[in-house]
């Protein structure tokens, strides 16, 4: 990696380990490798949002060009989100893509995914399925993205939990419970309609 790009991670690496105000809303980073090319990144889901109470962890590589290009970051918790690909993380956010500018540092994309969290954009998705309950079955949306938060990110559980018992009817018929999860996530928690999916797979 050039000169200018390690001299870059260091010094926002060092100011996003330094501020406080990043530890107080809950953004970290931490070095995978001592070159500075792989970082862990982790955030807390934002308050009065499905993902309160969630920690999710990011994958951050470093490319050759930084700070020019920006860096890849995709989720490696899973999460509910129509931004986010619900299978491998991607992450669907403009100043990953088009809209990078070098001024621009880890804490920026950290705060900005952060961001992403509390308002997604459904009209420019990553996941379709996700996009789609999100625009017509908001409440689905909701209970399915809570409960992504307290299986996947450890979230605090909110009491009686319905998703688990029809996760549990769909293991009783010989599903593993990843596969009921997402069937059951993808159509809004119908039994039925999720049961068909899987047959039809």
């Amino acid at each position: 990696m050039t000169n200018i790009a390690v001299s870059r991670v260091k010094r926002e690496f060092r100011e996003i380990i330094t501020s406080e105000e990043d530890q107080k809303s809950g953004i970290k980073v931490e070095l995978v490798d001592e070159t500075f090319t792989k970082l862990k990144g982790e955030i807390r889901g934002p308050p009065e949002t499905p993902f309160e109470g969630g920690t999710y962890n990011l994958d951050i590589v470093i490319p050759e060009t930084y700070p020019f290009n920006p860096p890849k970051v995709k989720f490696t918790t899973k999460i509910w989100h129509p931004n986010i690909s619900s299978v491998t993380g991607a992450i669907c956010l403009d100043i990953l893509k088009d809209q990078w500018a070098a001024a621009m540092t880890l804490r920026t994309v950290m705060l900005s995914i952060q961001a992403l969290l509390a308002s997604p954009e459904p009209d420019d998705p990553q996941d379709a399925v996700v996009a789609r309950q999100f625009k017509e079955n908001r409440s689905a949306y909701l209970l399915t993205a809570r409960h992504w938060a307290q299986v996947h990110a450890g979230a605090k559980s909110q009491g009686h939990n319905e998703c688990e018992e029809k996760i549990r009817q769909l293991m009783d018929m010989g599903f593993a419970e990843n596969q009921s999860r997402v069937a059951l996530s993808s159509h809004s928690w119908n039994v039925e309609r999720a049961v068909e999916s899987l047959f039809n797979s």
